[in-house]
């Protein structure tokens, strides 16, 4: 398999996707692996000589004024790995938790945080062997970065805490020796070194971010299928509009939706109705979409630098002689990044839902069945799915409350501003559920919604129709539906109705 080389600079989304997602082994660049020995030894050196250096011979926080004996400094790093585990909650699966420990790796392999090379390359092993630490999700308010969280991930190197192992939960010690690592025995600066930083909600970060790209497209296609289903007039995506007002996002989601739109016989059908403009929902799609992925556009930027800086403190900088404690670790960046990333994606899902209440709705489904149902009355039809719809996006509503203007001070005000930016990123998740959810509503719908017009869409949406037909079934008459949500949501999550509408030969955006 295909090595991803780690040298704390060039590291992508993409490559952060391999390896938490697929399993892509890593490797230490050769010139990181210089540059962690290079600074190691300054380390030493300043050990040696005795200077007072945060972290490396003070406690830390509102301690950093203690000056801790040359014999207690190795007590002292395995005391704040110990004493900073304390999140609480359910913890984060295995795709966040192996992001989280790769960027922690990439951080590292940056060269200014002073760890041992051995203590970097058993993290690098504790990757590429699956010993995945047990990690809570709720504790950390991202000012000196994921203290805690961090902390519950250095335990089981330490061949302390709990992991899971193939699948298995076990003590960290147990993961350790069944793996064939040797527990590591922390030396000065090591613990700093090792939950210092923002690694958590940047985990999140990338892995949301990604899935929010991929929805945004599908977005779009489930979009027109409802425009189409409601025969709608694809006069509002003519690019002459839309280069009036060129927002890139909005750009690209109106050329997405005319081009889905294409050679639909369904549409042909009505060509000559007389409808001139449709409701907001529908002829506003490239405006609220592109708005959406203009916000991603946003948060990209901010991720993708995250993911290749030095995060925590103090950095130390051999070739200038210098131990400098700063504020890299400081949550803001990401935490507004993450809560305009949820505030963004949940208008996919607000717009969504006013397409199926318009392809339910009898009066406003231009002779749609109302509710879609077979026999009206008898079968409900999707009447309580528009509900559940509603429920997740009233729960967004809640959730998008930016995380970010919070702040309580912490360790005796010493750390008098915090970012909160982990409860961004931990709402982010949920809302990112929901929405898939909603825009998998959709799905279901408007492809019941086209079949009973009885004439053919365009061959793009008839692909993206048929992908959805291989799990769900058309709706005859009223029967359990959760699991054929379940499943359309799964096809959402993995992006298999957008390879479909690729595959038939149009290129998403």
């Amino acid at each position: 398999m295909q090595e991803i080389i780690i040298d704390g600079n060039t590291l992508s989304l993409e490559d952060v996707e391999q390896v938490a997602r697929k399993h892509t082994p890593i490797r230490l660049a050769k010139e990181s692996i210089e540059k962690v020995l290079k600074c190691r030894k300054y380390v030493d050196q300043v050990i040696a000589n005795g200077d007072i250096v945060y972290g490396l011979t003070t406690g830390f926080g509102k301690f950093s004024t203690v000056t801790i004996p040359e014999e207690h400094i190795t007590e002292l790093q395995l005391n704040l790995i110990r004493s900073h585990a304390v999140n609480v909650g359910e913890a984060y699966d295995e795709a966040t938790t192996r992001a989280i420990m790769l960027l922690r790796i990439a951080v590292l392999a940056k060269g200014h945080s002073g760890i041992r090379l051995e203590t970097l390359e058993a993290l690098v092993q504790m990757l590429n062997s699956g010993v995945h630490p047990i990690i809570p999700k709720r504790g950390s308010v991202g000012a000196s970065g994921d203290l805690s969280p961090l902390s519950h991930l250095a335990l089981v190197l330490l061949g302390e805490g709990e992991a899971i192992y193939k699948g298995e939960k076990m003590s960290g010690a147990d993961a350790m020796q069944k793996a064939g690592i040797k527990p590591v025995q922390l030396a000065a600066k090591e613990g700093l070194a090792l939950n210092n930083g923002t690694q958590v909600m940047a985990g999140i970060g990338v892995l949301a971010l990604l899935d929010a790209e991929k929805l945004c497209q599908q977005a779009d296609i489930t979009a027109a299928m409802a425009i189409d289903a409601l025969k709608g007039t694809p006069r509002a995506f003519d690019p002459l509009i839309h280069n009036l007002r060129p927002h890139p996002g909005q750009k690209d989601s109106a050329d997405n939706i005319r081009r889905l739109l294409e050679d639909s016989p369904l549409r042909n059908s009505h060509f000559n109705c007389g409808n001139v403009q449709d409701a907001y929902s529908l002829r506003c799609t490239p405006q609220v979409h592109g708005a959406v992925r203009d916000a991603l556009s946003y948060a990209r930027g901010v991720i993708e630098i995250e993911i290749n800086s030095a995060t925590d403190n103090p950095l130390i900088f051999p070739d200038e002689g210098k131990v400098i404690s700063g504020g890299n670790f400081h949550g803001e960046p990401l935490a507004i990044a993450l809560d305009t990333l949820g505030i963004a994606i949940s208008e996919l899902a607000n717009i969504s839902e006013r397409r199926v209440e318009q392809m339910l709705n009898p009066a406003l489904s231009r002779g749609l069945s109302p509710f879609l149902a077979h026999r009206p009355g008898l079968d409900s039809g999707f009447m309580i799915m528009q509900l559940t719809a509603a429920s997740l996006i009233s729960e967004n509503k809640v959730l998008t409350h930016p995380a970010s203007v919070d702040s309580i001070p912490t360790s005796a005000n010493q750390e008098d501003h915090v970012s909160m930016g982990s409860v961004s990123a931990i709402k982010l998740q949920q809302i990112m559920e929901n929405v898939i959810n909603v825009i998998a509503i959709e799905l279901i719908i408007a492809s019941v919604a086209l079949e009973q017009r009885g004439i053919a869409s365009s061959p793009a949406l008839e692909s993206a129709k048929a992908c959805l037909r291989r799990e769900v079934e058309p709706l005859e008459h009223d029967r359990v539906m959760y699991h054929d949500m379940a499943s359309a949501a799964q096809m959402i999550q993995n992006a298999e109705i957008l390879s479909a509408v690729e595959t038939s030969g149009i290129k998403i955006n």
